[in-house]
């Protein structure tokens, strides 16, 4: 068994209420750790009722040190899990014994394995009505690669959990005096099912290792110590998910499961040599987290890969402000950390999240995974006008703090639109930005790019004439105006003939004629349009560029009402992504979103999951991700594209032209 000098990772996975936090309060307690400090008071020991942020806390085990991060089980905060995984030696993944939430694990096997993350499996099976163990990991096997190999079985009295049998070591355990680990004596009853179990458990192994294959084809049962070194080997290399099993909230099993990381989960220099960092380098950490304080200034999560970091040495070209340990939400100044341990840092502003970082500057991180495109956005204002910079400022950093929100600005209002991975994302995020970073804000409807294009043709006669002493104005077009298809955009042509519009302003004309097609007469910039100059006349003395610029402004909007305006709203290609049973309430939603099902596919990289293809108007969008992992038992994601704009007539139409051409005040 391996014995490391430095601290080991492990971070803590699973979907939503399945007790991941409850096992991280367990662990820590069992172990003798420092209770976590309450946020807030309210919530269990870490003050929440629902992680929404990773939660760091270190303890010692058989004189060994560890580090567990409890992660977001929601699908929208799962960035945040897996920048912890990243760094992580081994990862626990929790679930509970329901067989039909295979598919919420199926996204988090699907990113273990391509990342090669070595992970066990802890089956939380308090509940009493819950699945039998062989059914959950029948369902949890379809949707995992790696296959899944039972450490442990359980024992029941009665229909409850009293025990979990080792099957390595062939002894049961259950809970003794003050809840400390006891061994139970096995009952006559369940040795039949412990050797088959075991012998499942030697002939998985076995197709790992030729040397054990022979073993077991010749009837020789490997002693112990020898399936501990073929588990320990398979779980380094990723080869297969031991799978233990207990109670979080009764501590049932959780000695079991300690025992199973010490032997198993692999070392930061076997972690390093997995993630291709270099080892060479004297000091080497990486960040996973970052943080705007107030009053404290930025902080930056790091796990050290190489070396020890010390308050005031320099890293990333920066002097260190400080080295913190992490426990729960207290930091504790600690003035130095060394190789293996998370910490976090102070006033190292070159350090990003996911960036590597030696004394002198930053290095490329291998196969840092890049954050989802947004899936809900919201339109924001400062409440205050004279917080406009200061709101810009601070979205900057609320966008490196979380990487899967995203800042953009709409074209046709220049409002600001912040982007996330669903409603409670953004909410926590305007949260952030009122209580952390002193900005609040206040949401608008989101505004949709519609547009307006014409179905008649005309030809228009435009004059604009002014005199005002001296030099006056004046310009004179006969203007073509004529729809193209969509899509086709704008195409302006001169076809004058003799003169009768110099050649030099005919670039003026055009600048206007664009100016004219900014907003129509609906209200919305004008496209799909074909504008051909004809003819008109000049005044050698008070004609000029601004002259006709005007005049070509004035033939677009003294023509356009007369040729049958029409509104245009933005059709989306929408690819959305659900477990294989959302699909008829998938398409059921898309339909009653007014769009049009394109068609369905396996999904090429999470098994148990489609795709379903769909136009949808982006109108309909607004709230679609709430309703979809509705759906979805909050699993479903989209990813979007712009497509083409399709023509909206009727009621609908006339809402959105009635709506546009209200004051602006008043919308």
């Amino acid at each position: 068994m391996k014995h490391p000098a430095s601290p080991r990772v492990v971070t803590l996975v699973g979907p939503q209420g399945v007790g991941k936090t409850t096992l991280f309060e367990s662990l820590l307690k069992s172990t003798g750790a420092e209770e976590l400090r309450a946020v807030g008071g309210s919530g269990g020991a870490t003050g929440r009722s629902m992680t929404l942020e990773l939660s760091v806390a270190h303890t010692r085990f058989l004189g060994e040190e560890w580090t567990f991060i409890d992660a977001p089980g929601a699908t929208e905060f799962a960035q945040e899990a897996r920048h912890a995984l990243m760094v992580s030696d081994a990862a626990v993944v929790v679930c509970d014994a329901s067989p039909e939430r295979a598919a919420a694990l199926a996204p988090l096997f699907t990113f273990l394995d391509a990342r090669r993350i070595p992970h066990l499996l802890f089956l939380n099976v308090l509940e009493e009505g819950g699945a039998p163990v062989r059914e959950v990991l029948e369902a949890l096997q379809a949707v995992s690669s790696r296959p899944l190999v039972m450490r442990e079985i359980p024992l029941r009295e009665g229909g409850h959990l009293v025990g979990v049998v080792d099957l390595v070591s062939e002894r049961a355990w259950g809970l003794g005096k003050e809840g400390k680990p006891a061994l139970l004596s096995l009952p006559d009853s369940d040795k039949p099912r412990e050797e088959t179990a075991r012998r499942e458990l030697i002939e998985r192994l076995a197709d790992l290792d030729d040397a054990l294959l022979a073993q077991l084809l010749e009837d020789v049962i490997p002693p112990p110590p020898a399936l501990y070194e073929q588990l320990e080997r398979a779980l380094r290399e990723d080869r297969l998910v031991p799978v233990f099993l207990g109670s979080a909230e009764q501590g049932l099993g959780l000695e079991r499961l300690l025992k199973g990381l010490r032997h198993e989960a692999p070392t930061v220099d076997e972690t390093r040599a997995r993630l291709g960092i270099p080892g060479e380098i004297p000091l080497l950490v990486q960040a996973f987290k970052t943080q705007h304080q107030p009053h404290v200034g930025k902080l930056s999560m790091v796990r050290i890969w190489r070396g020890g970091l010390n308050e005031g040495d320099t890293l990333a070209g920066s002097r260190v402000g400080g080295v913190q340990r992490v426990h729960g939400a207290k930091q504790t100044p600690a003035g130095t950390a060394r190789e293996g341990e998370v910490v976090t840092v102070s006033r190292v502003d070159a350090l990003r999240t996911g960036d590597l970082a030696d004394a002198e500057g930053l290095l490329t991180p291998k196969d840092w995974p890049l954050a989802p495109p947004p899936v809900h956005q919201l339109a924001i204002v400062a409440e205050k006008r004279t917080d406009d910079v200061k709101l810009t400022s601070a979205l900057s950093r609320l966008v490196e703090e979380d990487p899967s929100l995203s800042v953009d600005q709409e074209a046709d209002t220049q409002m600001l639109l912040l982007g996330g991975q669903g409603e409670l994302h953004l909410r926590l995020a305007l949260e952030h930005l009122r209580t952390r970073l002193r900005v609040p804000v206040s949401t608008r409807p989101l505004p949709i790019p519609y547009r307006e294009t014409i179905r008649k043709t005309g030809s228009h006669h435009a004059r604009f004439k002014r005199q005002s002493g001296g030099h006056g104005q004046f310009g004179d077009v006969v203007v073509d105006v004529k729809p193209l298809p969509h899509g086709q955009g704008f195409r302006f042509t001169s076809a004058v003939v003799g003169g009768a519009v110099p050649k030099q302003y005919v670039p003026a004309v055009e600048e206007g004629v664009k100016d004219g097609l900014k907003r129509g007469p609906l209200g919305f910039p004008v496209v799909d349009v074909e504008v051909t100059l004809t003819g008109g006349t000049y005044h050698s003395v008070d004609s000029s560029d601004q002259a006709f610029r005007t005049t070509g402004r004035l033939a677009l909007v003294e023509i356009l009402p007369k040729l049958e305006p029409v509104l245009l709203e933005p059709i989306l290609q929408v690819d959305i992504h659900v477990p294989n049973e959302a699909i008829p309430r998938a398409q059921r939603l898309v339909t009653s979103h007014r769009g049009q099902i394109l068609g369905f596919d396996t999904h090429p990289e999470v098994p148990g999951w489609e795709v379903l293809t769909a136009y949808i108007p982006q109108a309909e969008m607004q709230g679609f991700i709430v309703e979809l992992r509705s759906a979805s038992s909050g699993l479903g994601s989209f990813v979007t594209r712009h497509d083409h704009y399709s023509e909206l007539v009727g009621k609908q139409a006339e809402r959105v032209v009635s709506h546009q051409q209200q004051p602006a005040a008043e919308r």
